[in-house]
């Protein structure tokens, strides 16, 4: 295994980041900007009217799609539609260029035959002139996607067209017969949206001037849902077996170097190689952010070759580059190359076999914990899987899936997704058992615990499970059996949690601590009701690990919040929920495919 960190390439810091890392162009930017600001404008001369008639009027009557009779339903409709587009048009993407070019002649030979405006014919052309001359910018390919995001275009767009509906509905009120009740504001734009007349009526031309502002919203959500349902499939990337055997071998050589390296294993991650394929990193795109975890795999000296090609792949689809939860060799590695930024996320605990004991006043927590646990009736056992019968390692699938505590799987970066696969026959599973007077549906199976290989003589903890009616403290005592019997198992080092934000929360609580840090800490620990992140740290701290430094590498501050969510995403804290019957994990087992989600280090309890 080779621990020689690459020497600098010959390129400059400058060079690097601008081949390395893809930064928004100024054409495409402004573009954007101005496809917003003239949707906005195209909404406003549609939804409301006095601003229809107000001096702003004669600008609103010439932008692209205020057309005839129909300039208020067709200004909406080109207000939601350009706003559609310019977010594609930011991230330089072909598509949204192409709809764009369509979209301002359009309505730039609308304005000249139906109101003979050359002044409007004159903005689509201010607009389509940047477009063509600088079209080679517009060169980034697709998203991967699924037709699971024409549910998501329904539920959203359904949402911002009722919420748009009640604006329009409100804003003519002055010409409304009566006082039409909230309810009937909400069934009159439901009604609307449907092309069908609803309970509130207005004077004169009104209710038809209403009708089709509805109407042309209920038709925008309806064509862009059809349109993603049927255009041509760019599936999401996945693991195929080539890629995984080949990953495979690269690990048994290097798997070593990173205790998260077998989770590249994942068969909901896509991969690149090395020109020499003697390194790769492996990824998941997650709304437009391309989201690696750990350090690359294989040799250190190859790694800046995967590098490259992922920043290659980043830019050719103009996706956003991050790394989560790299080493400090790997962020070392990631900055240089590409000229990324990189900031410490928290850290890993370690605990080395050799020096763990439970003797001393440090460890009596944890000693008189699992000798209560022990005194109360359960046993462990510490195996490989490869030792587990097809029956009982079925058992071990079942009551993890049964007592996982979420509706959704968690994990990605430190998680495998599956449980006794024939490949991972060195996976190593840590039971408690408990013979009870009325046994449960998994018979004396108490808790469980999946470690993944780290090299030759590591585990990485990849999930812990337990029944809820168990007696406390089954984790503490599966950790403690599992590292008393790694020295069996040929296991020198185990990986347990990772705790994030881990130096804050303990440099805050000491004495001295400045105001800065404890407010920091106080944030953390607010946020531990629902991310576990003090508890996390608290748990892990029981056995005395050392603790390994993991950072985020990302390309500027303001990509990090967009980067966060893909993270959270991604670990499943944050998800659309779907109805059961149409959940990844329900049509996973209708068509006989594993089960890709899973749930690392959340409990502590």
């Amino acid at each position: 295994m080779s621990g020689k960190v690459p020497a600098r390439s010959g390129r400059s810091g400058r060079t690097r980041r601008i081949l390395g890392g893809p930064r928004p162009e100024a054409v495409p930017a402004l573009v954007s900007r101005a496809c917003t600001l003239v949707g906005l404008l195209d909404i406003a001369a549609g939804a409301f009217p006095h601003f229809r008639h107000s001096r702003m009027h004669a600008l609103a009557e010439v932008l692209p799609g205020a057309l005839g009779p129909f300039a208020a339903a067709l200004s909406l409709s080109a207000g939601v539609l350009l706003l559609l587009l310019a977010h594609g048009l930011r991230r330089r993407k072909r598509r949204a260029w192409r709809a764009t070019v369509v979209l301002l002649p359009a309505g730039a030979v609308a304005q000249f035959v139906y109101r003979h405006s050359l002044l409007g014919v004159l903005i689509s052309v201010a607009l389509l002139v940047p477009l063509v001359r600088h079209r080679d910018q517009f060169a980034a390919l697709p998203d991967p996607r699924s037709r699971w995001r024409a549910l998501a275009n329904f539920v959203l767009m359904g949402a911002g067209s009722l919420a748009l509906g009640l604006v329009i509905v409100g804003a003519h009120a002055r010409r409304m017969v009566g006082d039409p009740s909230l309810a009937d504001r909400i069934q009159h734009v439901l009604y609307g949206l449907c092309g069908v007349q609803g309970p509130v009526d207005y004077m004169g031309r009104t209710s038809s001037t209403v009708a089709f502002l509805l109407g042309a919203l209920g038709l925008l959500t309806a064509v862009t849902t059809i349109y993603l349902a049927f255009r041509p499939d760019h599936p999401a990337a996945r693991l195929t077996e080539d890629d995984e055997s080949r990953l495979r071998a690269l690990l048994e050589r290097h798997g070593g170097r990173d205790s998260l390296g077998h989770f590249a294993l994942r068969r909901d991650k896509a991969v690149v190689f090395s020109p020499s394929g003697k390194a790769a990193v492996t990824y998941r795109v997650v709304s437009g952010v391309m989201l690696a975890s750990g350090d690359p795999i294989g040799d250190v000296e190859a790694w800046p070759g995967a590098i490259e090609r992922f920043m290659d792949v980043a830019r050719a689809h103009s996706w956003t580059p991050a790394v989560m939860g790299c080493s400090e060799t790997g962020g070392e590695v990631w900055t240089r190359e590409t000229g990324l930024d990189a900031l410490e996320l928290g850290d890993e605990a370690v605990v080395d076999v050799a020096d763990f004991s439970l003797a001393g006043r440090a460890m009596r927590n944890v000693r008189q914990m699992v000798k209560r646990i022990e005194r109360a009736g359960y046993q462990t056992r510490v195996r490989r899987v490869r030792d587990l019968s097809e029956a009982e390692l079925d058992r071990v699938r079942r009551a993890a899936e049964d007592w996982r505590g979420t509706d959704t799987e968690r994990g990605f970066s430190m998680a495998l997704g599956r449980i006794g696969d024939a490949a991972d026959g060195d996976c190593l599973i840590a039971t408690a058992h408990k013979q009870d007077d009325e046994p449960g549906p998994y018979g004396d199976l108490k808790a469980v615990l999946h470690f993944v290989p780290w090299g030759t003589d590591g585990a990485s903890l990849d999930l812990m499970r337990r029944d809820r009616s168990a007696d406390p403290g089954m984790n503490e005592l599966l950790i403690v059996a599992s590292l008393t019997a790694a020295d069996r198992l040929g296991v020198a080092r185990v990986s347990l949690n990772f705790a994030m934000f881990r130096a804050a929360l303990a440099r805050g609580e000491k004495i001295g601590a400045g105001p800065v840090l404890r407010a920091w800490r106080g944030l953390l620990v607010f946020l531990s009701r629902w991310f576990q992140i003090e508890s996390l740290y608290r748990f892990n701290a029981k056995f005395r690990p050392r603790w390994e430094p993991r950072f985020i590498v990302y390309r500027s501050s303001g990509d990090l919040p967009r980067i966060g969510l893909a993270a959270m995403q991604a670990e499943g804290f944050v998800h659309l929920p779907l109805p059961r019957l149409l959940s990844p994990r329900a049509r996973a087992a209708a068509s006989g495919a594993p089960d890709t989600g899973a749930e690392r280090r959340v409990s502590a309890a």
